[in-house]
């Protein structure tokens, strides 16, 4: 049997199974929460915020945000209409409303224009999305939002290490979230991070992710209904020992794309992710938009690619047009409104990014594509 070629995975080595195993071994008792509490500081300085919350998903982490910021019945939060549903569920969690922005044609991220276009009096939050691992134009949404009072949560969900005009991915918001999923540049196999300056915010996420209950709190006299939000020991350790490594997992995406965008520049009909002056994209998800025309749809290009013995992901649909959000009202609004979303995603698909890319394996991938454009 042929192995395929895998769509994403991590880059694990010796020093993650031994922080790991001692995590296993010790971290009880007493040093308990050890790990949680060096993870978290160097996470933090490694951003550039002064706290960080280690939780079991980046989905925890907004929901956490929204809930610390009050968000609930009647209010309006805007995401980027191209995303995964982690961006928009939890306004649903918290029982507000979500409303599908449109995404620049270049960067993939939340237009700043379709974003000032969607506010009205009921827009409580905004969620720009660091999408694939490239960055949306920050000053130009903080601009609108800061004017208004909207508190901008970050989906850095993506984009470890990516960085604009100098500030790293997650550190442009109120609060910057984080997935560490299997598939991510830095993984802890599942979890995330909430990140934040606001001393205020940091300690009510802190409340409402432990059931509610005051931080020393050995009564278990909960003050509020809140949540069960917390990393395993074993995971922090996991995310410290890639954390000490996530300049050389940075390195390895940014190489990988460089050698794609070297073998398909032939291909003046294939858009790649881009990077613009100023920001310093680490290339999460390699991807590519193909033609507009149908045979190049991205549902006929996955099965194209696997029929090679390769692994890929279809380019985010639109969420107004998920099952989840069809009856949405807001769904036939975007469909009107949220050109760029819907010509590109048709068309897209992620290419094989995982940490454990060979030359070898870039190449297969890069010929079976030539291939297809070629036998189309």
């Amino acid at each position: 049997m042929i192995k395929k070629i895998p769509v994403s995975g991590p880059s694990i080595t010796a020093k993650e199974i031994a922080y790991v195993t001692d995590a296993a071994e010790n971290a009880w008792y007493e040093n308990a929460n050890v790990y949680h509490q060096k993870f978290e500081r160097a996470f933090a300085g490694f951003v550039g915020t002064r706290h960080a919350v280690a939780l079991p998903s980046c989905t925890s982490a907004i929901h956490l945000s929204l809930a610390a910021f009050g968000i609930g019945p009647g209010d309006e939060v805007i995401v980027p209409d191209v995303t995964w549903i982690a961006s928009s569920a939890p306004i649903s969690y918290v029982g507000a409303t979500p409303v599908f922005a449109d995404i620049e044609p270049d960067t993939w991220c939340m237009s700043a224009a379709s974003l000032e276009s969607c506010i009205t009096a009921r827009t409580k939050a905004v969620i720009p999305v660091d999408l694939y691992g490239n960055m949306p134009d920050m000053e130009a949404i903080r601009k609108i939002a800061d004017a208004r009072g909207i508190p901008v949560l970050e989906d850095a969900a993506e984009a470890i290490g990516s960085e604009y005009h100098g500030r790293k991915a997650g550190s442009l918001g109120r609060t910057g979230v984080f997935s560490f999923h299997g598939s991510k540049t830095l993984t802890t196999g599942e979890g995330g991070m909430l990140v934040t300056d606001d001393q205020e915010l940091f300690n009510r996420v802190c409340f409402l992710r432990d059931h509610g209950r005051n931080q020393g709190d050995i009564m278990f006299l909960n003050a509020e209904v809140g949540f069960k939000y917390k990393m395993s020991s074993m995971q922090a350790a996991l995310g410290l020992a890639q954390l000490e490594r996530i300049d050389e997992l940075v390195a390895m995406k940014r190489a990988n794309f460089a050698k794609y965008r070297e073998r398909l520049s032939d291909i003046p009909e294939l858009t790649m992710n881009s990077e613009a002056a100023g920001v310093k994209n680490t290339y999460w998800m390699i991807s590519a938009i193909f033609p507009r025309e149908d045979r190049y749809r991205k549902e006929t290009l996955v099965r194209r690619l696997a029929e090679g013995g390769i692994d890929s992901r279809p380019f985010f649909s639109p969420l107004s047009t998920l099952p989840a959000y069809r009856e949405h009202p807001q769904a036939r609004e975007a469909a009107a409104r949220n050109k760029v979303s819907y010509s590109l995603s048709p068309y897209g698909i992620n290419l094989p990014s995982g940490l454990n890319l060979t030359d070898a394996m870039i190449d297969q991938v890069c010929s079976t594509i030539k291939s297809i454009l070629r036998n189309a």
